[in-house]
């Protein structure tokens, strides 16, 4: 099966938690369904959920907790 990608929608600081001390929002080999919040991106202080727009199961985390994106950048890989 072809791997689908979630992409940023911003261009920002992704976070993998919700806060410092929280576990990741979702790890390689989870279960993801649509709509699921798979991560943060900050823009200006503003927090903005980023949902998985496939199911399946996560793969791939392209990107390191804290890291700066562009807009559209392959965040994670998810296999359904």
């Amino acid at each position: 099966m072809a791997n689908h990608d979630v992409l940023s929608p911003l261009p920002g600081t992704f976070y993998r938690r919700p806060s410092p001390d929280a576990a990741p929002f979702v790890n390689e080999g989870d279960a993801v369904k649509v709509g699921d919040i798979v991560g943060l991106v900050e823009v200006m202080k503003t927090f903005n959920e980023v949902h998985a727009d496939a199911s399946g199961t996560v793969v791939r985390i392209l990107v390191d907790n804290e890291a700066p994106v562009e807009a559209g950048q392959a965040l994670m890989a998810i296999q359904g």
